[in-house]
């Protein structure tokens, strides 16, 4: 499960870069030029040490969020196989001017479940109920990856609850053959072999090389949110996105603005895939983020927290 196989099997596009450039030779205008400061990442506390509160499900599941800020409300949702931590720097940079909330799906970060989660419209009802209980009756809903396809799950059920979208790295469609077997191959390995393993595998995709390379403490911060999830979630997530529905015709539907992001050297859902989505949905704004690739939002905070702020002023 290298990253060329993701490249090629789960995006369906050849591993060549894409460069965002207009045939005149200048650069998109969908390419983000500015950055908010953000948090270093040495200053930021360990996945397993945030402090937030717990939403108990009926079920016995035990959902940990954190709400940060002051002003109209934001929910963030993560990716496979992560957590609300990975927002933490892009959530400080928005928190003076949002409240924003992020949520560890089942079995992910700090939150427990009593069984294994592989429904995507489960992790949607309890990203609804955890608004319920902070209060939110509408909020900017975005999610990341995973997070994607569960925030369109939310908008299916619940498009009331919406002031605004945001895509960021992900893709409406469901899994191809392909991408499916990939993901159930993951599940099997995560049930045979634990979750060690799979780490190493994701990131190479999650980051761009550069930061690979140069930035031990952003590939250190990201392997740590990967290893505070459950062998379980592993498991029920793989799944969960192999099995996952198409919201493709959903996206005609969309009435409320939504920005789409997406990191210039993501190679698992790419510049075309958000493309795509943006001309599918009638109120769509795109941005770019150089410098970054699956986990942008991480990676290159300062730029998405600026795509953000920007689009979100001009709503």
């Amino acid at each position: 499960m290298n990253s060329m196989t993701w490249t090629i099997l789960v995006a369906g596009v050849a591993a060549t870069p894409v460069i965002a450039q207009t045939e005149a030779g200048g650069t998109d205008p969908a390419v983000v030029t500015e950055m908010l400061e953000v948090a270093a990442v040495d200053a930021l506390q360990a996945p397993s040490d945030r402090v937030g509160e717990y939403y108990e499900a009926a079920d016995g599941a035990r959902l940990f969020y954190e709400v940060a800020g002051d002003g109209p409300p934001m929910v963030l949702l993560h990716g496979y196989p992560l957590s609300g931590a990975l927002f933490a720097r892009v959530r400080d940079a928005l928190d003076e001017d949002y409240t924003v909330l992020t949520v560890d799906h089942r079995g992910y970060g700090q939150s427990e479940a009593p069984e294994t989660p592989e429904d995507i419209a489960l992790y949607a009802e309890d990203a609804l109920a955890v608004m319920d209980q902070v209060g939110f009756e509408t909020a900017i809903i975005g999610g990341m990856s995973m997070g994607g396809p569960i925030t369109l799950s939310m908008y299916e059920t619940a498009p009331d609850r919406f002031d605004g979208m945001i895509l960021i790295d992900t893709i409406a469609a469901a899994a191809t053959p392909a991408e499916a077997g990939l993901w159930q191959g993951t599940a099997d390995v995560a049930r045979d072999q634990g979750k060690e393993p799979i780490i190493p595998t994701l990131i190479p995709d999650m980051l761009t090389g550069d930061t690979r390379l140069n930035e031990p403490a952003i590939v250190d911060y990201l392997t740590a949110v990967m290893e505070s999830s459950s062998v379980e979630a592993f498991i029920g997530g793989a799944v969960a996105l192999a099995e996952r529905p198409d919201f493709t015709d959903l996206l005609s539907d969309i009435d409320v603005p939504t920005l789409v992001v997406v990191g210039l050297e993501d190679s698992l859902y790419p510049i075309a895939t958000a493309r795509e989505m943006v001309e599918a949905i009638p109120d769509a704004d795109l941005a770019i983020v150089p410098g970054g690739s699956h986990a942008a939002v991480f990676e290159a905070a300062g730029s998405v927290g600026s795509a953000i702020m920007d689009w979100a002023s001009d709503r």
